[in-house]
């Protein structure tokens, strides 16, 4: 087992000691992105498609997509434990009445030890707090905000409609939860963003209360602005070299204890546009481990003078 970076299956077989995997779901939110609450384009790069499988197939209950995911994640990678981790669109976004039906569909399978919460930081308030906290008393619980980027430039640039503000106030809030992990979704190569920006972010973000990050490699999906803007030459994506540089100074730089969820996104194969390399993920992450190596270096190394160490 790797010991560059935190990575989130060591904490998973530490915590649970056995083999746990998440079920990618789709609890029928919606987006005020979307739907015209701050915006009827979304963001540049969004194409809810491509969540998860059930992003792309209407009308699977809840219960059918969990039962599903179960199976199959038993059946090809022997998992014994699941997190039910409520991937697509904007999963705090509706009433308190929607979202505890939808959460509490989880306690129907006794496999299930955790409740991932994916979100935007402009839709959380103490109410919707309140009701992710309950499920502290039985299961780990996990709150994922999108922020992409800590400047509020780019977060214009890419139409997100919320600041860094709204995320710091969201951290804040949630914090105060102590049993919820908080994670920061990251995504390197946004347009305009030099090595150094997204440093900057790095650097900014290590000194807020987070448990996690998930990295995201700016990426092309059909249908999207992103696709029309790449179509005209308007956007410049990182070769595989640029984001393993890019990504391991990030990890350098954040604390060792941050959770890594994962160092490189990938895409439904149909719906992906570029960059093309992203469709080799086990190669890239075969040389992100040796770029470790050549570099002699683990995350955290400039954040505190140790790597880390199981």
């Amino acid at each position: 087992m790797n010991s560059y970076y935190y990575s989130f299956s060591r904490y998973l077989k530490n915590r649970f000691g056995g083999r746990v995997h998440r079920l990618s779901l789709d609890g029928g939110f919606g987006c005020p992105n979307i739907d015209g609450t701050f915006s009827n384009k979304g963001c540049v790069f969004c194409n809810n498609r491509a969540f998860s499988y059930f992003s792309r197939h209407d009308n699977i209950s809840l219960e059918k997509q969990i039962a599903s995911s179960m199976s199959y994640n038993r059946r090809r990678f022997e998992a014994q434990k699941f997190i039910a981790y409520f991937q697509g669109f904007t999963s705090t976004y509706g009433d308190k009445e929607l979202l505890s039906r939808q959460y509490n569909v989880i306690r129907k399978f006794d496999d299930i030890v955790g409740i991932a919460v994916s979100t935007r930081p402009d839709c959380i308030d103490e109410e919707k707090l309140g009701i992710i906290e309950s499920f502290t008393d039985k299961y780990e619980v996990y709150i994922e905000y999108g922020l992409q980027s800590a400047h509020d430039k780019t977060l214009k640039a890419i139409n997100r409609n919320h600041t860094f503000a709204d995320f710091k106030k969201a951290v804040d809030m949630t914090h105060k939860k102590r049993n919820i992990h908080i994670s920061a979704h990251i995504i390197l190569g946004l347009p305009g963003e030099s090595k150094e920006d997204m440093l900057d972010t790095a650097k900014t973000i290590s000194a807020m209360p987070l448990w996690g990050i998930k990295f995201h490699c700016l990426h092309v999906l059909r249908d999207t602005t992103l696709d029309r803007m790449y179509n005209k030459g308007g956007v410049r994506l990182l070769s595989e070299d640029e984001y393993i540089d890019i990504l391991i100074s990030f990890l350098e730089v954040i604390p060792p204890d941050y959770v890594i969820l994962r160092l490189v996104s990938d895409a439904d194969k149909d719906l992906l546009v570029a960059p093309e390399w992203m469709s080799r993920k086990q190669m890239v992450l075969r040389k992100i481990e040796n770029e470790f190596k050549m570099r002699k270096t683990c995350q955290g190394r400039l954040y505190e003078s140790t790597c880390y160490k199981s």
